[in-house]
């Protein structure tokens, strides 16, 4: 780390197999072996006191899948700002910083921008039906073919998630301690399944509140100390500007760049709000709170400032500490060099080389990494066991379950996910990159589902079968442009350079450097060459157009014949405050207006006396 940059040095990248520096392995001392059993000990521990729990009262379905709705608004935000640590997050975001630059920090401005969306349109209807899964609100509001699909898509969606953010964490402990990467990912799945099965969504929910302090506490270890032993703060920032790893305000317009600022902030709230506001993986934490009106205070006080805050602190940490690699080194890129496989290896090799001496701190990084994959697992887990108990089981198969029988097979339900997503992970261990894979599945099914989500709040004219055909329309055009992109990569037709890349400074032997890529797609089908960050906005577009369109072509719905309870409150006081002739045209329900306002007065009189 000695070497300086010289700046005639040629940047290059070089292939793998290319260089000959021997693979770099480190070993856990005792001490850190003892940190990341404690914290398994303590996930298994809360599911076992809340499982007991449950025997002793005799849960019910709603007490497993949400909580008995009344769960504490601190522990649910600190719940639900654990979904986002993923161990994706952890590891992705540094990886993505040392080999692309900043670009991607401007989508802190995309949390920002989703959370008043969620808390004022969205969570206020889920609430007030008083769901278990947030599909039955697509029965309500359409019919039953559209809540199945829904249901189909995050089943898809969570089963091809959850394996990737397992992978990730298993990958890291394979390099910082030479333990094989299945063993690591069997660890993990036994130790999620075990306590998310037994003691349901409030151990979850704890569980998650601890989590969040481990991976807090790991990712600021590695900052702290990295940044001191790679130079100090001005000489991090200065290294990343001599490559021009600081860029911000890239403002091209071309979809296929691959991060601007404008599919980080476009793209980045599409992605986020489909996440937020249509995933029943975080709906059901804000369902388990006990009245409307606390979900919303819930939502805007706590998810806005201590959950937003949160998100936005750890983005920055996690990319400071790309950042604090890429100077610690400038002069031996150890990808490039060989001694490490992937680009998702990178900080933990950063981890052992910078404080792998001290007793303690990598088992506090690896545990601090495991819990961003046990949080959101536990949460995928716990999700699909309700849409499989209420929406297929209870909703389309009309099984007539007592609610023991309920709350019993959740568990079970819960249990064989965690089995069939285990199975997944043999065929994740064959992707990239973790960041870009994981926010591609984001995307592709994301977009999709909250333009059906949209469609049912916001746009009442619309029926459920321009709602179905725009949710398959709008899928499987984002999947062939997915699918399109990947397969033009693999060809090598489709490559995003690098920032530059030294290894000038090695102590071993590398290769030369390949030819640059050619500029440009020339030979690509300029949908397959669109950034994997619009996928999300065009999911939504093409799914809102055809389900409007047909909507049109085979009679719009008559919004005097819904519950306004359906709706988006943002939407209802929007129309509401139009002149009266307006109302007309659009066929308002204006007598249900008055009807909801008698039902809100009586329910508001039975809250107060009760």
């Amino acid at each position: 780390m000695s070497a300086k940059l010289r700046l005639d040095e040629t940047p290059f990248v070089l292939k793998e197999d290319e260089a000959t520096c021997q693979p770099h392995i480190s070993y856990f001392q005792w001490p850190d072996y003892v940190v990341c059993a404690l914290m398994l000990l303590v996930s298994a521990g809360i599911g076992i006191f809340y499982g007991i729990q449950a025997k002793r009262k005799k849960a019910s379905a709603d007490d497993i899948l949400v909580g008995g709705r009344q769960m504490a608004t601190f522990p649910m935000s600190m719940s639900l700002l654990a979904s986002f640590m993923s161990a994706v997050t952890l590891l992705g975001n540094p990886a993505e910083m040392y080999n692309y630059g900043t670009q991607f920090v401007m989508i802190g401005f995309a949390y920002i921008v989703t959370t008043p969306i969620t808390a004022y349109l969205f969570m206020p209807v889920y609430h007030r039906l008083e769901l278990t899964s947030a599909y039955e609100y697509l029965e309500m509001r359409f019919n039953k073919a559209v809540r199945l699909i829904g249901c189909c898509i995050f089943t898809f969606h969570m089963i091809t998630y959850m394996p990737i953010v397992v992978y990730a964490p298993a990958l890291a402990l394979n390099q910082v301690t030479g333990l094989h990467t299945y063993a690591a990912v069997s660890i993990i799945f036994v130790v999620c399944i075990f306590y998310t099965s037994i003691g349901g969504i409030k151990a979850v929910i704890w569980t998650d509140t601890f989590q969040v302090l481990m991976m807090f506490a790991g990712m600021m270890a590695v900052v702290f100390k990295g940044t001191a032993d790679a130079g100090g703060f001005g000489y991090v920032w200065q290294k990343a500007e001599e490559t021009g790893r600081n860029e911000f305000f890239n403002m091209n317009v071309d979809p296929r760049e691959r991060h601007t600022f404008w599919s980080m902030i476009v793209g980045g709230s599409f992605l986020w709000t489909s996440t937020y506001a249509a995933n029943q993986a975080q709906i059901q934490r804000f369902l388990t709170v006990p009245t409307e009106k606390q979900a919303v205070r819930f939502v805007t006080l706590i998810a806005i400032w201590i959950n937003c805050v949160g998100l936005v602190t750890l983005l920055l940490v996690c990319c400071w500490g790309g950042l604090v690699m890429y100077a610690y080194y400038f002069d031996c890129d150890p990808l490039t060099a060989g001694q490490v496989k992937a680009s998702d290896q990178l900080l933990p090799l950063f981890v052992m080389d910078t404080m792998g001496s001290l007793p303690g701190i990598p088992g506090l990084f690896t545990a601090g990494i495991f819990s961003g994959a046990l949080s959101t697992v536990s949460t995928g887990l716990s999700a699909l066991a309700a849409i499989t108990l209420k929406d297929f089981m209870v909703g389309a198969c009309k099984m007539n379950l007592s609610d023991e029988r309920q709350a019993g097979l959740a568990k079970w339900i819960s249990l064989i996910y965690g089995l069939i997503s285990f199975g997944i992970v043999f065929i994740v261990a064959q992707i990239g990159g973790v960041l870009q894979a994981a926010l591609s599945i984001h995307g592709i099914v994301g977009g999709p589902i909250l333009g059906l989500f949209s469609l049912g709040l916001l746009v009442p004219w619309v029926n459920w079968k321009g709602a179905f055909t725009g949710t398959i329309t709008g899928l499987v055009f984002v999947a062939w442009m997915g699918f399109g992109a990947q397969a033009e990569a693999a060809m090598g037709h489709i490559s995003f350079p690098k920032k530059p890349l030294y290894t000038f400074g090695c102590n071993c032997t590398v290769g030369q450097p390949p030819l640059p890529p050619p500029e440009g797609y020339p030979d690509v089908f300029p949908l397959y060459a669109v950034s994997y960050m619009w996928y999300s906005p065009i999911g939504w577009f093409v799914t809102t157009l055809v389900a409007v369109l047909v909507s049109w072509l085979t009679k719009f719905n008559d919004p005097r014949q819904m519950d306004r309870r359906m709706l988006s409150p943002g939407l209802t006081k929007l129309m509401d405050s139009l002149p009266l002739d307006w109302q007309e045209k659009l066929n308002w329900p204006l007598l249900s207006k008055e009807k909801e306002d008698k039902d809100k007065n009586v329910s508001g009189k039975m809250i107060f006396l009760s």
